[in-house]
């Protein structure tokens, strides 16, 4: 009676012990949970940061966007206008010269001629300085006035002037010049028709400095908005 007491007991007792840590999580479960909130949370922050990056991305894009449609319409009127000037050069210095032999030649040559040095000038003086930053306002609008003068007016001048010239000895279409006195020849024989230069001298002089300024204020401005917007 007594053993069979004791193996009561005991039964008993194995059956109302509670076993020390039985309502706690095993140690490799827990690390398992923590491991996989863990990954989670990284990978959360992985899909932000590269959602940031996206958009910042779009936006340096529209920004160089608008500003290569900003530089291109800069250049590009500053080239039309030089065009202009070279064919009313051309015009002007055919008339004077009495020059009527390869009007399709000389009239091309006098509207691609100062468009491309145009272009190319107003970007390496204007357009890449301002990319750069090292330039001010004034700076701008002098460079660009600059530009405008020199091949809106100057060189589309010079360019018809030897052009319609060399056609005027070839055909004869005026006196040769006597020997010593060329250019004063040539200069005296055309300074009539020459002052009609003036009117595009003073109009590419204008609107270089307005486009310059123009230029800057709104290169400027889209600066500020693209660091306000980072």
């Amino acid at each position: 009676m007594a053993a069979l007491r004791r193996e009561a007991g005991a039964d008993a007792g194995d059956k109302g012990v509670v076993p020390v840590g039985a309502g706690e999580v095993p140690e490799d479960i827990k690390m398992a949970t923590y491991t996989h909130g863990q990954h989670s949370l990284s990978l959360g922050d992985a899909n932000f940061r590269r959602s940031m990056v996206i958009e910042i991305i779009e936006k340096k894009i529209e920004y160089l966007r608008k500003e290569k449609t900003l530089n291109i319409y800069g250049t590009i009127m500053i080239g039309t206008t030089a065009s202009f000037s070279g064919l009313l050069a051309n015009f002007i210095f055919r008339h004077c010269f009495r020059v009527n032999h390869d009007a399709l030649k000389t009239y091309a040559s006098l509207t691609t001629l100062p468009f491309l040095s145009a272009v190319v000038a107003y970007k390496l003086l204007v357009t890449d300085a301002l990319c750069s930053g090292n330039i001010s306002q004034e700076n701008c609008a002098l460079r660009s006035s600059l530009v405008s003068i020199v091949c809106g007016v100057l060189y589309p001048t010079a360019l018809a002037f030897s052009k319609n010239g060399r056609l005027a000895v070839k055909y004869h279409t005026v006196p040769l010049p006597p020997k010593g006195r060329v250019l004063l020849y040539w200069v005296m024989l055309c300074q009539t028709e020459v002052k009609g230069m003036l009117i595009p001298l003073a109009f590419q002089t204008a609107f270089g400095i307005y486009n310059g300024i123009q230029h800057y204020a709104i290169f400027e401005s889209m600066l500020e908005k693209t660091v306000h917007e980072d």
